[in-house]
């Protein structure tokens, strides 16, 4: 991201950010009737967090390891319960707001009423009884179903933000997707590929974490493993740590290693990453193909760069990836003609990759990352291709919730994700 975007990025967020934080203070004071002091202390716990988040954003090229991850772990982990409770309170709001739209109503209809005379004011009515007085418990009754409601939102925000930075983002899954594919040669049947994507290895993916990855790799016994995209999550500082983790890979598999960028691996700086990659022995797909298997009996493992390349004048290039396949040999088949899986890492590609490939695998989205009662991150990427399985124009394409985080360290409803994708033909 350019410097200037990154700012204005930076500015926005904060923004949005203590607005939201202003407003969950806003419901606390008056939910539970709090204190000046009280009030003053709750607001100084989410200045600190918040600030913290952005600042330990900010350093963390040069502040690393224990102080940084134990300042973003705190800090992430409150501002996502703040975000979870004001999103559970947002029905709340608009119901607020309608009932003040309501009185407002009323109000302007009631002053719209002809004024009655003097005489008539003066002139006495019927003697009945006595208008009854307002009950008494209303208010304390209300003031109890606002104090439940807010305590429950606050209460189910918090113990869901802890239980994600604590456990979620650790709670590792190791998902089977069986998927034909048309024109597969026999002999391929049955050819496993284990994908691995957003790893973001930083503060927050680190040896233990890596670790964990190929324990789960060695498990699912591949053919072939792809790292597609985010690789790292904003400093090339730690491509060394990355391409460690591929030399570890690249004899767990007899097909080796591919991997293609994300908009993570450009944040950070795509030269060290690429470099690191092939270093370890992998093989880095930028808008490139090789063949998989024996001669005809093969298929075109095609990869491309992210969707945020185009920024800079670059970006995903299916078709110069088939144009750099190699000629196979002998005259029984061409490679043009042999099926075709795709890395990518941003699934909305997936619009122009639809009828070009028989499957696309990608990442990016985390699966959403914080699923509480609905996916919010299906309302913002295209066509909802989030998490799972899709089909468009006769491709299949494939999500992968990732593995790592961005934002808060945490996972809810979301767990971290490998992939073992089983061909069939």
């Amino acid at each position: 991201m350019s410097q200037p975007g990154f700012v204005l990025f930076f500015l926005l967020m904060s923004v949005a950010l203590g607005l939201v934080n202003l407003h969950a203070l806003g419901w606390m004071t008056r939910a539970f009737a709090l204190s000046a002091r009280v009030r003053r202390w709750m607001g100084g716990v989410l200045v600190a967090s918040l600030a913290g988040m952005m600042l330990g954003r900010l350093l963390g090229s040069v502040w690393k390891d224990a102080p940084l991850r134990v300042l973003l772990g705190f800090s992430g982990t409150v501002q996502l319960a703040v975000l979870m409770a004001v999103g559970l309170l947002l029905p709340v709001d608009l119901l607020r707001l309608v009932a003040a739209l309501v009185r407002r109503a009323r109000g302007l209809l009631a002053r719209a009423e002809p004024v009655p005379t003097a005489a008539a004011a003066a002139e006495p009515g019927p003697a009945g009884p006595a208008a009854p007085l307002a009950p008494k418990a209303a208010m304390p009754r209300r003031a109890v179903l606002v104090q439940a409601v807010a305590g429950s939102a606050f209460l189910i925000g918090g113990s869901s933000a802890l239980y994600g930075s604590l456990i979620g983002r650790h709670d590792y899954q190791l998902q089977d997707f069986p998927v034909r594919i048309p024109g597969l040669s026999r002999s391929l049947d049955g050819f496993t590929i284990v994908q691995l994507s957003d790893i973001h290895i930083g503060s927050f993916v680190g040896v233990a974490e890596l670790a964990a990855a190929e324990e789960l790799m060695r498990r699912a016994k591949p053919d072939l493993i792809v790292l597609t995209g985010d690789l790292l999550d904003n400093d090339a500082s730690l491509a060394e740590r990355l391409g460690g983790f591929v030399r570890r890979l690249v004899p767990l598999a007899r097909e080796g290693v591919a991997a293609i960028s994300g908009n993570h691996d450009f944040y950070a700086g795509i030269g060290p990453i690429v470099r690191a990659v092939q270093g370890g022995g992998g093989t880095m797909l930028q808008n490139r193909g090789r063949l998989v298997g024996s001669g005809s009996a093969s298929f075109a493992l095609l990869g491309v760069d992210d969707l945020w390349a185009r920024r800079r004048g670059g970006g995903p290039d299916l078709a110069r990836a088939v144009s750099s396949l190699p000629e196979l040999e002998g005259k029984q088949a061409r490679a043009l003609d042999l099926p075709r899986i795709l890395l990518c890492h941003n699934p909305s590609y997936f619009e122009e990759s639809a009828g070009e490939v028989a499957l696309q695998l990608s990442g990016h989205t985390h699966g959403g990352q914080v699923k509480l009662l609905v996916n919010p991150a299906e309302w913002f990427v295209k066509r909802g291709w989030v998490r799972g399985s899709y089909e468009h124009k006769g491709s299949r394409l494939y999500v992968n919730r990732g593995f790592g985080t961005v934002g808060p360290p945490a996972r809810v409803g979301s767990p971290p994700e490998i992939t073992r994708i089983v061909l069939t033909a």
